[in-house]
């Protein structure tokens, strides 16, 4: 069954935006300019890691754009890769997982340095940047794709739920949270137009970022950061 995509239409800067996804799927990438690929800093950052602290997480927290790009932010985190994971098939595309019923989620795994950021700490993060309240999206996405949930796998599973008991009690808001802590499945990465699109399109990131009004319900969820 195709899937309901929400589109949203603002006007900044005299652009209409839609929903998280690249302008020009048929071709691969639109860049605003041409950057740098960080791929080469963020592995040579990721070989300065003792391997006994090298650690990775996974998290759905609606467009996986600006969950990579919220986690990047994040002191110890190493670097976050948009992918999928969740669905029923092989082989997820952002075509099959966006407007079909695969299952998957948009998701981030974050590679992190355990002696600078905990587990505790990240998922600490990651309530703060979602709205767990809502079960069939984030902001102006709707859709199973971009559903959140934690995927953790069999050490992360306990410290995941008493995280999401603990907010679920803190919380400043009213409303059930929703999110689910699910057990962690094979994770697929998503193309590569997808990585790092808050870098290598930055204009078209901001103007999706404001027009789906993911910060205005961050703070109204959560107060100002």
């Amino acid at each position: 069954m195709e899937r309901m995509k929400k589109f949203i239409f603002t006007v900044l800067a005299g652009t209409a935006l839609t929903a998280c996804a690249p302008t020009n799927t048929s071709s691969g990438a639109s860049t605003d300019a041409a950057a740098p690929s960080p791929a080469s800093s963020q592995a040579s950052t990721q070989s300065s890691v003792a391997p006994e602290n090298l650690k990775h997480a996974y998290f759905a927290g609606g467009c996986f754009w600006c969950v990579e790009a919220d986690f990047e932010k994040l002191s110890g985190v190493i670097e976050a890769v948009s992918g999928y994971t969740g669905g029923r098939t092989d082989n997820p595309t952002y075509k099959s997982v966006t407007y079909y019923e695969t299952g998957h989620y948009e998701a981030v795994k974050v590679s992190y340095d355990s002696s600078v950021v905990s587990y505790t700490q990240l998922l600490d993060y990651f309530w703060r940047h979602i709205d767990p309240t809502d079960p069939n999206g984030q902001f102006c996405d709707k859709g199973s794709s971009y559903r959140t949930a934690v995927f953790a796998d069999e050490s992360q599973l306990a410290i995941a739920e008493q995280s999401k008991n603990d907010i679920a009690v803190s919380k400043p808001f009213d409303g059930p949270v929703t999110t689910e802590i699910l057990p962690l499945g094979e994770f697929t990465v998503a193309e590569d137009y997808h990585q790092d699109y808050y870098k290598t399109n930055p204009i078209r990131y901001a103007r999706y970022r404001v027009g789906c009004r993911r910060d205005a319900r961050l703070e109204q969820l959560w107060g100002n950061p």
